[in-house]
């Protein structure tokens, strides 16, 4: 039952990152940043990407993908399509993974130490849906904030 709550939400949140990407009049504002916001909209794409890729997708989905955090945070000036299809992989490839994965993993130890102390699987991927949440959140305020500069 969970699994599928998860997937639900991935599934909304991920299409909700698309339609920001989308929403920007000016794909170029995708990678401003201003004041004190050192992240620009588009590295938070790349890193939402990365991170969902390397937690979900590689630990336990068992795919290849290999993490460049630093590139999450330093590329610039990628194509919005390109991030658009980046973000839709994701989506992929989470729905693949949790398609694949049984309840009773849930309360196993999650693979590998991503805070202070161990976690459970379910812990971890109930984290990644609020990680998500929470970026989304600080996309569309930086939109609406750019975008409200230039007017």
């Amino acid at each position: 039952m969970l699994i599928e709550s998860l997937k639900i939400l991935f599934n909304r949140d991920l299409k909700r990152v698309i339609k920001e990407i989308e929403e920007y009049n000016n794909e170029v504002d995708i990678w401003k940043i201003k004041g004190q916001i050192n992240n620009s909209a588009g590295n938070i794409y790349l890193h939402l990407v990365g991170n969902l890729k390397t937690y979900i997708g590689k630990e336990l989905g068992k795919t290849n993908y290999i993490r460049n955090r630093e590139f999450e945070f330093s590329s610039k000036n990628v194509p919005r399509q390109e991030l658009i299809k980046k973000v839709e992989n994701t989506i992929e490839i989470i729905t693949q993974t949790l398609d694949n994965l049984n309840e009773n993993i849930l309360a196993t130890e999650y693979p590998i130490l991503v805070f202070d102390n161990k976690t459970s699987t379910e812990y971890l991927l109930v984290h990644l849906t609020t990680h998500l949440t929470y970026h989304l959140g600080q996309i569309n305020y930086h939109r609406r904030l750019i975008e409200n500069d230039e007017k």
